[in-house]
Formats: structure tokens, C-alpha cells, sequence
């Protein structure tokens, strides 16, 4: 049973933070929710046809992207993803510049986060204007390690790379301890929920997050490889990560189960496009 003083405090933080927010904000944050969904699926969705060997690929975030575009009404959809990703990049961006996201008061640590979080979705809403103008075909699976290549012949290279690693490999034992802890329920008007909506939000949430522990984790690992190895090759992305599952012992399933997660992940989102506190 929930206890009604924290339910007292958090729509008491809710109603400052509302009355602190300009008018379409919410809006723009909860369609961002809506569109990281998208996105996310497209990824699962394509890895779990190639998992079952029905013509799928591992992609990443700018693939998805480009087979978006390519349906019918695809532009129409990308336009609107577009704007779904501003609009949640704004809002993290927002939440680390004034220090109120979810919280009354984020810490240092969840206002870098929504820092970098913001960054990221701000440069995959660039990645879609690009493709909607006809110039984002490029790129894909060898950028990451085009982008390694290049940061490595710097005189403090291999370091920022191995920087870079640890980083994601701290990014994946975060998602790891947010969906094992269920951190990520503080962070959604889980009371408004039915409780048998509250236990497929909890489950989704849990699986999606320790997918994205999976893929943070090997990029990480990756990165890490190539600053020690200095060798570019080792560097990988998201379609990567997922290549590299597919590629290892009984790579169908954990490349089904990752892609999976992944799904999970985006029907997540979705649903907390309507419960996140904004």
C-alpha cells in the first residue's frame, strides 16, 4: 500500500515544478518519451527478424531513423519524431541547467546525467532533420570507429577513449541498479496506475533497463579495447553491440533476448510518456 505522505509530498513537488514550467513543456517532454519509444522498438524489432533469421540487421538510433523514413508516410512520421526528440531534449537540458527535473532539487550526478542525456537526443533530432533534408545517409555501423580512429592519433587519445569506455561502463551498472531496484517507479505517477498496469509497467521497466546495461556495457568494453589495443576496430555502437551478441555462443537467443529487452524498453517509454513526472 502506497503511504499517503509520500504521495502528499510528490504531487506537492509536482504542482511546484508545473508552476515553474513554461506552457508546452510537458507537451514536448512527453511526446520525446513517445519518439525514444519509437525509435527504440524499430532497433528491437529489426534485431529480433535478424535473430530469427527473417531478413532483420543490427542497426542503431540513426538506422532506425533511416528505416523510418523509408515506410510509407515516413517523412510525415519523421517530422513528428523530430519534434518528439527536440521537445525531450529540451527538457532534460531544461532539468540540468535549473537542477529541477524529477526531483524538487536533481544532484549533481542526475543533473549531468540529464546534461548528457539531452546532448545525446539533441544530436539524434539533428540526425533526423539530416535525413528529412536527404543528407543523412552516411555514417552508420563505421562512424564509431571512423570517430575512435581519429580521437587515437591525438597525443592523449587512448586515454580519452579509455575515458570515454569507462564512462559507458559506469552508464550500463547504472541502468543495471535503476531496473534490479526499480529506481525508475520514483520517477512515474506509479499511483494513478491499476495495480495489474503498475506490475507490466514494473516488468517492461526492469527488462528494458538491463538490455540497455547489455548494450551500454559491451559499447563500453569495446571502447576500452581500442585504447589499450590501440585499434579502432574495437570500437562499436549500438548495431554493434548487437552484432557482436549475434555472433557469440548461441547468438540467436541472447541477440532474441536482448532485442527483447529492447522492445521492452520502448513500450516503457511509451507508457511513460502519459505517468513520467514532468
Amino acid at each position: 500500500m502506497r503511504s499517503p505522505a509520500i504521495t502528499s509530498v510528490s504531487g506537492r513537488g509536482q504542482r511546484t515544478r508545473a508552476a515553474r514550467r513554461p506552457d508546452g513543456v510537458e507537451w514536448l517532454a512527453r511526446a520525446g518519451f513517445v519518439a525514444r519509444g519509437v525509435v527504440y522498438g524499430v532497433i528491437g524489432l529489426l534485431a529480433i527478424k535478424l535473430a530469427i533469421g527473417s531478413g532483420g540487421r543490427a542497426t542503431n538510433q540513426q538506422g532506425a531513423l533511416q528505416t523510418i523514413a523509408q515506410q510509407p508516410f515516413g517523412k510525415v512520421l519523421l517530422v513528428a519524431l523530430a519534434i518528439g526528440l527536440a521537445g525531450y531534449a529540451l527538457w532534460r537540458l531544461a532539468g540540468a541547467a535549473t537542477g529541477q527535473g524529477v526531483k524538487d532539487a536533481d544532484s549533481i550526478f542526475d543533473r549531468a546525467a540529464a546534461g548528457v542525456s539531452g546532448l545525446v537526443y539533441a544530436a539524434l533530432c539533428v540526425v533526423a532533420v539530416k535525413i528529412l533534408l536527404g543528407a543523412g545517409s552516411s555514417g552508420g555501423s563505421g562512424a564509431p570507429k571512423k570517430t575512435t580512429a581519429g580521437v587515437l592519433g591525438w597525443s592523449v587519445g587512448p586515454e580519452i577513449v579509455g575515458v570515454v569506455g569507462a564512462i559507458l561502463l559506469g552508464v550500463g551498472a547504472y541502468q543495471a541498479y535503476k531496473g534490479l531496484s526499480r529506481r525508475f517507479m520514483q520517477e512515474s505517477n506509479v499511483a494513478k496506475m491499476a495495480p495489474s498496469l503498475e506490475r507490466g509497467f514494473e516488468a517492461l521497466g526492469v527488462c528494458g533497463h538491463l538490455a540497455r546495461t547489455v548494450v551500454f556495457g559491451l559499447t563500453g568494453y569495446g571502447l576500452i579495447k581500442a585504447s589499450i589495443d590501440y585499434d579502432p576496430r574495437n570500437a562499436i555502437g549500438l548495431d554493434g553491440a548487437l552484432r557482436d551478441l549475434a555472433n557469440a555462443s548461441y547468438g540467436p537467443l541472447l541477440l532474441g533476448l536482448a532485442a527483447a529487452g529492447l522492445i521492452s524498453f520502448a513500450l516503457y517509454s511509451i507508457a511513460d510518456a502519459r505517468y513520467h513526472r514532468v
